[in-house]
């Protein structure tokens, strides 16, 4: 990315549509209005121009266009806005007319978030959660990564590093001026009380990362049952739609079979295995073994007994499982179907509590989206390793020195999540994953 260009690129959905947005940043954004609309409007104001293509004049379309000044813009630098008529040849038209102008170029990928982040319009946490809310698909995942583009998260790490930092400088102070009378004789054994305090606080955080996992990818649900126990049936109608084949012949699941819903605001991922049985042929017993190793990982396993078959005993080595007796309406109703819930895709019987269960287990493990742990894998890694950091600095007569030093590295690793030290070798992974015009 050169730094220095202007840039544009179209910020609004899929075309055609009734309005296109087209976004500009950058020294030029002002020449770029004045060029294809005849003049800047005031700015922090939409005005309605025709636009024009500067070479020979010919008019593009007629619009909004809006200019907004640095430092008070997304980017913090000038700004520009086109609303025009979201056809494709409209869109096409102007960006053939802006990129006409010289130092003018079409925008890569995440580069307006990217140059956001450089003018200090956001730490680092923020711009990811940025992506965050655009790719949101339920109503949790926004409430997180609204907190988080708010900077609730950043907050929470700039003042952990603050007081590292304090605890540092005191120390710091004993051991250049402990001759001094300014200078409090209790620092050396302060230190250790308040270290302890920021890494409980830490560690408390990391223990919850397990929730935002789950918010970001989903409550994982596992259908499991032996062969024809109704689990592609049961999994057809939870999508509301066929998504996996159903036959009377058992095996023709073989591999994992997925469907998102989306269960009062959490997004549940549900997944349709290989039926479990002795004696499988070589091809079904890898699909057994994905199944298996699947519902091991589960957040929830619903095992499936036929109503009509034998009780198969207990659940088997599931962290957390339900039983539902599929295929109730051959052979039994919600009464009589002993041990766990009567379900059946042809009536539709047990199918409302089945569902509601499942978005039970989900809000419990995962909450309201407001509380959550570290969101992305490289934020826990480095609070990983300043939690270490701390722990290394309580170790009983430790010199100073080197509790200062241990010090140091967890502030630089809480340092690493915002962008404050050491950013350039992780922001290509940060903004790569952006859309363009973002």
């Amino acid at each position: 990315m050169k730094m220095g260009d202007t840039i544009f690129a179209m910020s609004s959905g899929r075309l055609p549509a009734g309005v296109a947005v087209v976004r500009i940043s950058g020294p030029a954004a002002r020449l770029a209005i004045e060029t294809i609309a005849g003049s800047a409007p005031e700015p922090y104001r939409l005005a309605v121009r025709t636009l024009r293509r500067g070479s020979d004049g010919e008019i593009i379309d007629t619009g909004l266009v809006g200019y907004f000044q640095a430092p008070r813009s997304f980017t913090g630098e000038d700004c520009a806005e086109f609303h025009v008529h979201g056809g494709r040849a409209v869109v096409s038209a102007l960006f053939g007319a802006l990129g006409e102008i010289d130092g003018v170029r079409a925008a890569e990928a995440g580069e307006f978030t990217h140059r956001a982040f450089l003018n200090g319009k956001m730490d680092l946490v923020q711009a990811e959660a940025l992506g965050d809310l655009i790719e949101a698909e339920t109503e949790t995942q926004r409430r997180m990564a609204i907190r988080t583009a708010n900077g609730h998260i950043s907050r929470l790490y700039e003042g952990w590093r603050a007081r590292i930092l304090a605890v540092q400088a005191a120390i710091a102070a004993d051991i250049d001026f402990g001759d001094e009378g300014d200078v409090p004789d209790s620092v050396a054994e302060r230190v250790g009380g308040d270290i302890a305090e920021v890494r409980i606080e830490l560690e408390r955080h990391l223990a919850a990362h397990r929730k935002a996992e789950m918010i970001r990818e989903g409550y994982q649900v596992v259908l499991v049952g032996p062969p024809n126990s109704g689990k592609s049936s049961l999994l057809n109608a939870l999508a509301g739609r066929d998504v996996a084949i159903v036959t009377d012949e058992p095996g023709t699941t073989r591999d994992l079979i997925e469907v998102q819903l989306d269960l009062g605001g959490l997004k549940v991922v549900v997944t349709d295995t290989a039926g479990l049985r002795e004696g499988a042929g070589r091809v079904e017993q890898m699909g057994i073994e994905r199944a298996m190793a699947r519902a091991e990982a589960a957040d929830l396993v619903v095992e499936l007994r036929p109503a009509d078959a034998e009780d198969g005993g207990q659940p088997q080595r599931w962290r957390d499982a339900v039983i539902v007796r599929s295929k109730s309406d051959l052979s039994c109703r919600a009464a009589e179907c002993g041990d766990g819930l009567a379900v059946s895709t042809v009536t539709g019987e047990g199918l409302d509590r089945l569902v509601e269960m499942i978005r039970e287990r989900a809000e419990s493990a995962v909450g309201n989206g407001w509380d959550v742990g570290p969101q992305r894998l490289r934020h826990r890694l480095a609070l990983q390793r300043c939690a270490k950091a701390l722990s290394r600095a309580e170790s009983p007569g430790l010199d100073l020195e080197l509790i200062a030093e241990d010090l140091r590295s967890a502030a630089t690793e809480l340092g690493r999540v915002t962008g404050r030290i050491e950013v350039e070798d992780i922001l290509g992974e940060v903004f790569k994953a952006f859309c363009i015009g973002k």
